[in-house]
């Protein structure tokens, strides 16, 4: 009999938040089930009656990265005060790319999402 070896099949990252006891946490992908409550948030950043300002749209990444890192840091995702001093927005880009595999400040990205939001004010789409 032939043993193969187990192997990782993702890439992990490491972040350092800006708490005072300058948490660290190890982020890899989500699992599916934590991914399905992910993209239902992000869909809500599409939905111009919800994201009227650039502070709901930060409310929104905020509850992307709350939903990557709620198993780490429990006690810190649990108060809300705390977890808005431990995160700044790069590193929340960072939580949200490693983990939901999506990189919200990606230049194409961003352009592709603007010519789909100019589409549909058009009615073209």
């Amino acid at each position: 009999m032939i043993t193969i070896p187990a192997s990782t099949v993702y890439n992990t990252e490491q972040v350092i938040l800006q708490d005072d006891a300058a948490t660290v946490l190890d982020l890899k992908p989500l699992p599916i089930k934590t991914l399905r409550k992910f993209m239902a948030v992000l869909e809500t950043m599409s939905d111009k009656d919800k994201i009227k300002s650039e502070n709901d749209g930060i409310s929104v990444m905020l509850e992307l990265a709350t939903l990557c890192i709620a198993k780490q840091a429990p006690k810190l995702v649990a108060d809300q005060d705390a977890l808005e001093e431990a995160l700044d927005m790069p590193t929340v880009y960072k939580i949200i790319e490693v983990c939901g595999g999506i990189k919200l400040n990606d230049p194409n990205l961003l352009a592709a999402a603007t010519g789909i939001a100019n589409a549909k004010v058009a009615g073209t789409t």
